[in-house]
């Protein structure tokens, strides 16, 4: 498992993923889940990945290989960050429809999904949620973000913060939030973080390799776990509950 997140602001961007990959208690690695495509002329490409190893890295993989190729649409040369996505897309199919009958007769489950985002000179910021089928949405105004893999622990806190309109400095605060509480409550998600920032018409990366030992990542979690002590304990009682007397 992992936990990838990707927003869109006003402002810019932030991308983040975890490295760990599992494949039960005694076999825990870490790989990259993050890939980025740039050319500070022209576009700024983020891929986020999760799920699959195999059928990820071959996707990402097949779609660099064509990437090479001139003469055929590819990153470099299609003008929209929705052909980008398009192309992942296909790159998935294939994958999957190659692979599928050993990761069927193996009984190896073959989902995955993958995060897109960027900019493309002449063109707004875009970020798309790939499926496991190669269909893809769009982010959207109401909710300005996407996340992948283990998504449930971190989704709070970016639900009651992020809007468009939080500055990039917010939302880096409010990413490590989510990882450190998704971190605390599984296993499956751990250091080291890739964290991306993007400013809009910059089409160049602010790239950070958090690991455990990182003294902002500590002070974070240090700060936030303090704070929330801090404020349950002034929240009201119950007061249809009566005290209890003491012990003897």
């Amino acid at each position: 498992m992992t936990y990838c997140v990707a927003l869109k602001l006003n402002a810019g961007m932030v991308f983040a993923s975890d490295s760990r990959t599992n494949a039960g208690l005694d076999q825990i690695s870490s790989f990259k889940k993050m890939r980025h495509f740039f050319n500070r002329d022209d576009r700024t490409l983020i891929i986020l990945s999760s799920g699959n190893l195999s059928v990820t890295q071959n996707a990402i993989n097949l779609l660099e290989q064509r990437s090479l190729q001139q003469e055929i649409r590819n990153i470099w040369n299609v003008n929209s960050l929705f052909d980008v996505a398009s192309l992942l897309g296909d790159c998935l199919r294939e994958v999957r429809d190659r692979e599928s009958v050993f990761l069927s007769q193996s009984n190896i489950d073959s989902s995955v999904n993958f995060i897109v985002g960027g900019q493309i000179k002449n063109e707004a910021m875009r970020l798309f949620l790939i499926y496991a089928e190669g269909n893809f949405i769009e982010v959207s105004e109401e909710n300005p973000f996407f996340q992948i893999g283990e998504t449930k622990y971190g989704k709070p806190i970016i639900d009651r913060v992020i809007t468009p309109q939080t500055p990039i400095s917010d939302a880096v605060k409010c990413i490590l939030v989510s990882f450190d509480s998704t971190m605390r409550s599984n296993l499956s998600v751990g250091f080291p973080i890739d964290l991306v920032c993007y400013k809009n018409n910059s089409l160049d990366l602010d790239f950070q390799h958090l690991t455990q030992d990182y003294p902002y990542f500590i002070q974070i979690s240090r700060c936030w776990g303090e704070g929330l002590r801090n404020v349950f304990a002034s929240l009201p009682n119950p007061h249809w509950l009566k005290e209890l007397p003491p012990p003897f």
